[in-house]
């Protein structure tokens, strides 16, 4: 009985903390949005020239809460169609595969120079405050992976995916990019299984440091 109650208790309180967390995601993802305006509005400017001329964003494909695909938004930093360059080049994709689904900094030719500085002060992330709003993704949360990513947790997919993917994350927080699988796994599944307000504060805050230091970003 009385473990009956403590279990009753702590999905009460999972409940609790997953109705807040969303209700804290729309109300600081608008007020981003309003704020960060102006870097829209430049960026905007500057892909109607040069070798930046294209789309504002950048979408791809990502997996999110208990496997729904959807669409990553970013500011484009690389050149029009870089995916399907990347695909067709067997030498590119296989660095891109070796080096933890990110080519390695610096060896990118589809990165423009201006998405390098972008990639570098972490601004082309903003636009994904979109994706927060939608309830696509989650202000905190282990970062969203492609499909082929999925294969690194093996067993443990359904555990990582039994949360929404997050802007934010414990990852990015320890390392970003320098932390490669199987590591980033054990990683991203430790908080799943540690969330709380605490944790999440923690990690934003860790990642603030993070972004101006320029950890792992490019």
């Amino acid at each position: 009985m009385e473990i009956s109650k403590k279990k009753g208790s702590m999905r009460q309180s999972m409940r609790v903390y997953m109705v807040s967390k969303r209700i804290l995601d729309i109300v600081l993802s608008l007020c981003a949005l309003l704020i960060l305006s102006p870097i829209f509005l430049a960026v905007f400017m500057i892909d109607c020239f040069g070798e930046n001329k294209g789309p504002i964003f950048y979408k791809q494909v990502r997996i999110g809460l208990h496997g729904k695909p959807f669409k990553i938004i970013k500011f484009r930093s690389m050149i029009i169609d870089a995916d399907k360059k990347l695909r067709k080049d067997p030498k590119l994709y296989h660095e891109y595969k070796k080096n933890n689904y990110k080519l390695p900094e610096g060896k990118d030719p589809r990165v423009t120079k201006v998405g390098s500085l972008l990639r570098k002060s972490s601004l082309d992330e903003i636009p994904q405050f979109i994706n927060v709003l939608k309830g696509e993704m989650a202000l905190i949360g282990p970062r969203p992976v492609v499909s082929e990513e999925l294969s690194e947790y093996g067993k443990r997919t359904s555990e990582l995916l039994s949360v929404k993917p997050g802007a934010m994350g414990y990852w990015q927080a320890t390392g970003r990019s320098n932390i490669g699988y199987p590591e980033r796994c054990d990683i991203e599944l430790y908080y799943v299984e540690n969330q709380s307000f605490l944790f999440d504060f923690r990690i934003c805050f860790k990642n603030i440091i993070s972004i101006f230091k320029s950890d792992g970003a490019f």
